[in-house]
């Protein structure tokens, strides 16, 4: 099973490219979900309220299973797809990239479009640190006070964090680690007497 993803650490903007007077200026954004992806589009459709084309293309979910191309009124496939295969050739996901357009006077042509909607992805990716994320997931164990130190002390073995932790005779805690371990934690927690733990995601 797959526990690792590549994407990019932070985002990129305004890169530029220049073509027969067209201006193409390219964005890249790390995203988690719709919302986030929805934020970073309006976030640049409201910078950029007088461009000719924002195109784009995003890759979500460990394999880019949930993707979209979106070519903005350029002729189909021009635009939207060789963004989108940037984030292919660059093997990255969660990602967003937009290339905003401002039209300057001179038709670029089907081929011409392909070019530089490519060209200006690629500038933008290559200007980004790609990172390897892993996944992650959620546990909840419960157990007596007296045990806690036995707790914190498997967590950290495991390098899981501590997100919430509810001290009472009976603690409730809450942690994320990363699900390469999930099956190792498991093991170690059911040889425990007194714990119950879930996992929550």
């Amino acid at each position: 099973m797959q526990f690792e993803y590549k994407t990019i650490e932070k985002p990129i903007e305004n890169t530029l490219l220049k073509e027969k007077g067209s201006k193409f200026i390219g964005f890249a954004f790390p995203i988690n979900n719709e919302v986030e992806l929805k934020a970073a589009l309006e976030k640049i459709r409201t910078e950029h309220p007088k461009a000719t084309h924002h195109c784009y293309a995003f890759r979500m979910g460990l394999n880019g299973e949930n993707y979209r191309a979106n070519d903005d009124g350029e002729p189909s496939g021009s635009a939207g797809l060789p963004i989108y295969n940037q984030l292919l050739a660059h093997e990255i996901t969660n990602v967003l990239v937009i290339s905003v357009r401002y039209y300057g006077g001179t038709k670029l042509g089907v081929s011409g479009l392909v070019k530089a909607y490519k060209e200006c992805a690629k500038i933008t990716l290559e200007e980004a640190n790609i990172i390897t994320k892993e996944l992650e997931t959620q546990i909840e164990i419960q157990f007596s006070f007296n045990q806690q130190n036995i707790i914190f002390t498997l967590l950290s073995k495991f390098d899981a964090k501590v997100l919430n932790f509810d001290a009472n005779e009976n603690c409730i805690l809450t942690a994320s680690l990363k699900i390469a371990q999930k099956e190792s934690i498991s093991d170690k927690l059911t040889e425990m007497q007194n714990i119950s733990f879930e996992f929550t995601d």
